[in-house]
C-alpha cells in the first residue's frame, strides 16, 4: 500500500459523524426525555429565548466548550444541539461527535425553530 493510500485511509477513519435534521425531526428527537438538548449560542442569545425543553447551555465560542461539555454531559448520551442559524452548531456537533457522543444538530437553528412556530421559553 502506498503512503498516499495509507494517509487517505487514516483521514477517512478520522471523519466525524453527526446528523443534521430539520425542525420536525428535531422535535421528535427531543420527545425522548433521555436526550440532552443543548443550546450552543452565547449567554445573551440564550437569555433572550431558547427552545422549550433545553436542558443545557454551553457557548461553543468559549475556549472551554469541550471541557465543559465533557464535564456536563454523560458519556454515551444522545445530544440534540442548536445555535441561531445552524453554523456554530455544526462546529459543536463535530467536536462532540469526535468525543464519542451521538449528536443530532438542528440544521436551521433557533431561527428555523421559531419560524416553524415551535415552542420557545
Amino acid at each position: 500500500m502506498s503512503v498516499a493510500c495509507q494517509g487517505q485511509k487514516a483521514e477517512q477513519a478520522k471523519k466525524v459523524d453527526f446528523k443534521s435534521v430539520e425542525v420536525e425531526e428535531f422535535a421528535q428527537v427531543m420527545a425522548d426525555t433521555s436526550v440532552v438538548v443543548l443550546d450552543v449560542r452565547t449567554l445573551d442569545e440564550h437569555a433572550a429565548g431558547h427552545i422549550a425543553g433545553t436542558k443545557l447551555h454551553i457557548d461553543v465560542l468559549k475556549p472551554d466548550f469541550d471541557s465543559l461539555a465533557v464535564a456536563d454531559i454523560q458519556k454515551g448520551s444522545v445530544v440534540a444541539l442548536y445555535c441561531r442559524s445552524g453554523n456554530r452548531s455544526k462546529r459543536a456537533a463535530a467536536s462532540l461527535a469526535d468525543k464519542g457522543y451521538q449528536v443530532i444538530e438542528l440544521a436551521t437553528g433557533y431561527n428555523g425553530w421559531v419560524q416553524a412556530g415551535k415552542p420557545v421559553e
